[in-house]
């Protein structure tokens, strides 16, 4: 059966994408600077959805760069100038591509501890002995705590492998879920996990889109519900959830669902945010602009596009190459050990 919480963020996204086929079709498009440039900021200011969130004023943000623009100007001069804009609304999601390379936005992890060393891992909690299956690693840790580290919520999992791996837990006291340096991926792959930690339909947040060009034309909250794994292997006890800022996309997302569970704690630092469910659109020139078009909130029906903060804020010790330690790793094993006890 497929995830039925994420049909319907599915359908609300192609009707989204489609809307997209109509953008600019009144508009008089040439292929020059000026008129890529008014292409870009335009689809931006109709279809982005975190203007009012986040308080960016798009129109001073054109009055600043259209005068910097010519025609004469080379292709990847323009291409810088529009990457300078397009950061302006500090995004993770947000990216300009072109034959010769793409725009990012990295400051909503650059300028925070990295606070994960898998090389620590592996040599002193691992032994580099470990399993690996379905871009998961794993392994039972010390105190009878299992533990999985998921890199990218891209990698697929299959239910059957999901089944080794919880039935491989399934004596252990409690499970360490490792999703720092997580940069997202397929929402699908969030339901898929999650649904293995729920006894019951469980409210996992709501979407909104947008409905019409205007920054506050966005829809009311719908929301997305996800189901137990029925037939398939569910784990009950206490979960510890790990997190970092470069946590992001679709692993906030993760971290979201898990964190409204009762038998969860959520350990390191702050995520990454990125909640807005992206699109993409053409410009004249053949460049693609992708974009946060639709905003998913938690349970709560609050905005993670900032990220989420854990219920116990921890950083790695700056001297951790030379001890071999993972402070967060370790407070998660501390933390089921206090659960259990």
């Amino acid at each position: 059966m497929k995830p039925q919480g994420l049909l319907y963020i599915i359908a609300i996204g192609i009707v989204t994408l489609l809307q997209a086929c109509f953008v600019n079709d009144d508009l008089d498009i040439k292929n020059d600077a000026h008129a890529n440039f008014d292409a870009l900021w335009t689809i931006v200011d109709e279809h982005y959805c975190f203007f009012d969130y986040k308080d960016v004023d798009w129109d001073s943000v054109y009055n600043h760069y259209a005068p910097l623009i010519n025609n004469n100007m080379g292709d990847q001069s323009f291409f810088n100038l529009c990457g300078e804009m397009l950061a302006t609304l500090k995004d993770g999601h947000v990216n300009l591509s072109s034959a010769f390379g793409s725009t990012y936005y990295w400051k909503w992890f650059q300028d925070y501890p990295v606070n994960y060393d898998e090389r620590i891992i592996h040599e002193n909690y691992f032994q580099f002995d470990f399993f690996s299956a379905g871009g998961i690693t794993y392994k039972k840790l010390r105190d009878n705590i299992g533990y999985i580290y998921y890199d990218s919520f891209s990698s697929s999992i299959s239910p059957t492998t999901l089944d080794y791996i919880l039935a491989h837990f399934i004596t252990c006291d409690g499970i360490i879920i490792d999703v720092r340096n997580n940069g997202g991926g397929s929402l699908t792959n969030v339901e898929v996990i999650a649904s293995r930690f729920i006894t019951e339909r469980t409210l996992a947040g709501y979407l909104r889109h947008k409905t019409g060009p205007a920054h506050n034309d966005l829809s009311e909250p719908h929301p997305f519900y996800f189901e137990p794994a029925q037939g398939h292997i569910l784990y009950g006890k206490p979960v510890v959830v790990l997190a970092n800022r470069h946590t992001f996309s679709a692993a906030n997302n993760f971290v979201q669902v898990m964190k409204s569970l009762p038998q969860v704690t959520v350990i390191g630092d702050r995520t990454g945010g990125g909640s807005g469910l992206p699109f993409t659109y053409n410009l004249p020139n053949g460049w693609n602009i992708r974009l946060s078009a639709s905003p998913i909130l938690d349970a709560e029906g609050n905005d993670t596009e900032w990220g989420i903060d854990p219920d116990i804020k921890i950083d790695m010790a700056p001297d951790a190459q030379q001890t071999g330690r993972d402070a967060i790793l370790d407070r998660a094993i501390e933390q089921l050990k206090q659960t259990i006890l």
